[in-house]
């Protein structure tokens, strides 16, 4: 397997080419320096009408990921304990061969799929991965969306009626923002696409807006923030529910245009009637003279938003707390406002043109717990044990798309060990990981700066109406395939071998095969041509190819309201699921004895994406970040001292990892970042193992998770703590 040489120099004039940086949600606008098709440097473009310029150390590194040494560039089958490189036909026909014997043997549902985040990051995916995804006809479809942000996805669906009419924080103009589990100094944005997050919260505190943040860590945000309240993980739902009281027990709703729209404004307050800030602050952490302080200010506040990500999307009610959110800014008046939170009016704009489902939820429940789906997807936390539990439907093989759950889902450990057992295996990467080497085949793509980009889906997201289209960088090697070459090709010889085992009609199918033979030849450049022109979009295919730093459509602007009342739809305050759950809650929270168990939480590191960043040497550099975070207190009582090692354990597993004593932490409290843990045979990741770290998710439990969406409980995990 060949690879770009870095041992000579390169020689020729220099070009700039106009790029983004789709590494992340930020997707910053970059200049790269191109020497006879070779980067010599990456910086960010300051005319890019989103980042400004703005620009991390995760982009620079987009050279290292190009010419890594490591990276697969031809598909690779495993034979025993080593790989064999082969052709794309070979590969090809490998595939269809195991998942169609699968098929046959043991039905459609043996046949899982899971889609990690990069999937939502390449276009390729987006526009030609449900072409072969579609044609498996399973049940058995997980994702990344279930460690992450499905609790969103339901709350904008339950009030809504639309997964994806998500309201985005109006960053640029609002003058009050609370903020509960989220870091975007470190992220950049999170379901809130907003590059540049030190320059925007100066511009928010220069014109005399305020900044709350509610995190067990002082983290980079938070030292950025007006007041920074160290909350007890796990406890936000409470804390949101006793917000909404407040807003009742002080008479501070004011739904202003919302009015005629919600619904069941009698029935959420005598839902909430329990939850007094008196009542929780000593569940919360949180006083309840400031809970009620906080809560004036906000209501009396003319352009307020409160917002809330990871932290909050992956504790044990995470739905309760996205709902909640949602339901403050709604009661405050705060939704569909400027300074509030608003929809986004994206040049291609998927869910005005139908083409991004509105959703739906608990049609279907997995096959061992029960647990529901959402839009077609099961919670990953289920995963493993529907592969290691025998039965009809018992996942038998797995297909993966750009991800790596062994690191990135709920008792990693326990996921590894199922991997082991399946019949067959298809990865979707280039690199061998701590999942892909189970594989039986790795088909590689192309990397980041091989292929052009438009972004279809986090533009949804955006804190500013943008549209960019990105060409490639450098040309890919030759005999190299795109994603959506490798989903296109699957789709049409799956087709061909599946014919028999299709219910449809001969007809039906005919017309199947006939269009996704018709879009397999369609390229995503050639799609999003098509679609902005048949949607009557703001910019054409020619205006983003003059203008490849990207086009400016302005600041968003309401258009919720008018979007519901044009379909006319109310927006249930209390729906069923929530009404149901709230009394569990309700018993959960007031009777919880805080005892003196140590609660996990996760990290974030601006230098580091998930699992797959450590293999660049630049962005692994330095002290080691793969450190337990611990408070003085917590140490002093378990006679702990700063650097040593020490061993954490859970219900499922126990790791050994260096401490850090630091008052940034909240007592009770510890912290491991994500997406760490190279350590496991058979990975072949020279930078990465040489720092391997360990695995939070070695950690964290399959079985806890939320009873409302499923998504899985990152959040307060009960550890114990003691020497090594």
């Amino acid at each position: 397997m060949s690879h770009p040489s870095s041992s000579s120099a390169p020689t020729g004039p220099i070009e700039t080419r106009h790029g983004a940086c789709n590494l992340c949600e930020a997707i910053c606008g970059l200049t790269f320096q191109v020497q006879n098709e070779r980067i010599i440097s990456v910086k960010g473009n300051e005319a890019d009408p989103l980042s400004r310029g703005h620009i991390c150390p995760k982009a620079v590194a987009l050279k290292d990921l190009h010419e890594d040494p490591d990276r697969l560039r031809q598909p690779v089958r495993r034979v025993g304990d080593r790989w064999e490189p082969i052709s794309w036909d070979q590969a090809f026909d490998l595939v269809v061969d195991g998942l169609v014997k699968v098929r046959e043997q043991h039905g459609a549902h043996a046949v899982a799929v899971y889609q990690g985040n990069p999937s939502i990051h390449n276009w390729g995916n987006v526009t030609h991965g449900h072409l072969f995804f579609s044609q498996l006809r399973t049940r058995a479809r997980f994702s990344a969306t279930s460690v992450d942000q499905l609790p969103h996805h339901l709350a904008a669906y339950w009030l809504y009626g639309h997964q994806f009419m998500l309201p985005i924080p109006d960053i640029d103009h609002t003058q009050y923002m609370i903020m509960l589990g989220a870091n975007p100094m470190a992220s950049n944005g999170s379901l809130m696409t907003a590059p540049d997050m030190r320059g925007r919260l100066k511009s928010l505190r220069e014109r005399g807006g305020k900044l709350v943040v509610l995190d067990p860590r002082e983290t980079e945000t938070a030292t950025q923030a007006d007041e920074h309240l160290a909350i007890v993980p796990g406890s936000d739902a409470a804390w949101l529910l006793s917000v909404i009281h407040t807003l009742f027990d002080e008479a501070l709703i004011k739904p202003d245009a919302w009015s005629e729209l919600i619904q069941g404004l009698d029935a959420l307050q005598a839902a909430v009637h329990p939850f007094s800030p008196e009542a929780t602050a000593a569940h919360t952490g949180v006083d309840a003279a400031i809970t009620r302080r906080l809560t004036r200010e906000f209501a009396h506040t003319s352009a307020a938003v409160m917002y809330g990500r990871m932290g909050v999307s992956t504790q044990a009610h995470g739905a309760i707390c996205q709902w909640a959110i949602q339901v403050i800014n709604l009661l405050t008046g705060n939704v569909d406002r400027v300074g509030g939170a608003l929809l986004t009016t994206p040049a291609l704009n998927l869910i005005a043109a139908g083409l991004m489902g509105k959703g739906h939820y608990d049609v279907w429940r997995s096959r061992v717990r029960g647990a529901p789906e959402f839009a077609g997807e099961l919670p990953v936390s289920v995963m493993a044990e529907e592969m290691l539990t025998p039965g009809k439907g018992q996942i038998r093989a797995l297909v993966t798309s750009c991800g790596n759950p062994v690191l990135s889902t709920p008792n990693g450990t326990q996921l590894d060990r199922a991997l082991e057992g399946l019949d067959f295996m298809v990865s979707m990467d280039f690199y061998i990981n701590e999942t892909s080497r189970h594989a039986d085949v790795i088909l590689p793509p192309t990397c980041f700066v091989e292929h052009d980009h438009y972004d279809l889906v986090f533009l949804h997201l955006a804190v500013r109406n943008t549209a960019r289209y990105s060409d490639a960088i450098v040309p890919a090697a030759p005999g190299a395939r795109h994603d959506w070459q490798i989903y296109s090709e699957l789709a049409q010889r799956y087709a061909r071998r599946a014919w028999s085992l299709e219910r449809s009609s001969a007809w039906q199918r005919v017309q199947g095969l006939a269009t996704r033979a018709l879009m397999a030849k369609l390229s995503p450049r050639r799609v999003l041509a098509l679609g902005l022109r048949r949607l009557q979009a703001p910019v054409r295919m020619a205006d983003l190819l003059a203008h490849p730093e990207g086009i400016d459509l302005g600041p968003l602007q309401p258009s919720l309201v008018a979007n519901l009342r044009r379909k006319r739809k109310t927006v249930p305050l209390l729906p069923d699921a929530v009404a149901r759950e709230l009394p569990l809650v309700t018993s959960e929270f007031l009777s919880a004895a805080s005892g003196d168990t140590l609660r996990l939480i996760g990290r974030r590191d601006v230098r580091t994406n998930n699992s797959w960043m450590h293999n660049s040497e630049r962005l692994v550099s330095g002290k080691n970040r793969c450190v337990l975070w611990m408070h003085p207190y917590d140490a002093q009582a378990r006679q702990l001292q700063d650097g040593q090692s020490v061993a954490v354990s859970s219900r499922v597993g126990r790791i050994i990892v260096p401490l850090h004593v630091t008052t940034k932490i909240r007592t009770g409290v510890v912290s491991l970042p994500h997406g760490w843990g190279h350590n496991r045979a058979g990975v072949q990741l020279k930078v990465a193992q040489a720092h391997a770290g360990v695995s939070i998710n070695d950690l964290t439990d399959d079985r806890a998770i939320d009873r409302l969406s499923g998504n899985a409980t990152f959040s307060a995990v009960p550890v114990e703590v003691s020497p090594a």
